[in-house]
């Protein structure tokens, strides 16, 4: 028996190995390809773009928040992986009627070695999960003396802009570059405005490539209404990307980071 307390402190149990697994976030889908799964992954969203030759080979089981229940269950998982924010509470309890599932709660870096832990101990690649975990802890442990204290804010949606607050995986990432984030008394993902942005005199702005994508195109338009702050694109998988893709952020933030600081 593989018994596990998920990241909403459920238990989890299998009797061996999985080998139909259905992932439903992005993250955790390249997560499980670093893991060595290749064959036991059957099932991916429409958004799982890592590894790219999978959109070909697995089945495309609806998105994030709209899952295709019905091509979950013909695929009969014996683990299904979902997370806490990216999912509906409603289709993956759905799914937990039939089905065992994981679900992760990410909001920091702790939590996130916490569930490739997890997962590793689950699918039967504990030893692979524990070798990410030091790749990514001795990354970000080098990054200690790398720092960029200006006031920042991130964006992740226009129309209306939205950015993230201090309780979200990206602000964790953000601190850890050193960014003083001006939204960090928020919870979640807080509207914001152009008056607003000024008012807090962000001299900072981040806009991210995903959800929204971002273009430099946007950049040079609020270039002209924030005239005083430095403006650049990010990309949005190292700030929010919390399975193996964090093994590459601490080399992808020292570089912006010494972009930004010229």
């Amino acid at each position: 028996m593989i018994p596990v307390t998920d990241q909403l402190q459920r238990q989890v149990q299998l009797s061996q190995p999985p080998q139909r697994i259905i992932s439903t976030v992005p993250s955790q889908t390249e997560l499980l390809y670093s893991l060595g799964l290749e064959q036991q992954v059957t099932g991916i969203t429409k958004f799982c773009v890592h590894p790219p030759h999978w959109k070909k080979t697995k089945t495309i089981i609806g998105g994030t928040k709209n899952l295709h229940l019905d091509k979950i269950k013909a695929l009969a998982p014996d683990l299904v992986i979902a997370n806490k924010e990216e999912n509906l509470e409603t289709e993956i309890n759905e799914l937990a009627k039939d089905f065992p599932v994981f679900v992760s709660d990410v909001t920091n870096l702790p939590s996130a070695l916490d569930m490739i832990e997890s997962v590793g101990r689950l699918t039967g690649t504990a030893e692979k999960a524990t070798a990410l975990i030091d790749t990514i802890t001795t990354g970000f442990n080098k990054m200690d003396t790398i720092v960029l204290p200006k006031r920042t804010a991130y964006l992740i949606w226009q129309e209306p802009y939205m950015t993230v607050g201090g309780d979200t995986f990206i602000h964790d990432m953000l601190q850890r570059c050193g960014c003083i984030n001006v939204f960090a008394n928020s919870l979640r993902y807080p509207q914001t405005t152009i008056a607003e942005l000024q008012s807090l005199e962000v001299e900072l702005l981040l806009l991210s490539t995903e959800p929204y994508p971002f273009q430099q195109k946007h950049v040079n338009a609020l270039q002209t209404l924030l005239p005083g702050t430095t403006i650049a694109l990010v990309d949005g998988e190292y700030f929010s990307w919390y399975g193996s893709r964090l093994c590459a952020a601490p080399a992808y933030f020292t570089q912006l980071l010494a972009q930004l600081s010229r």
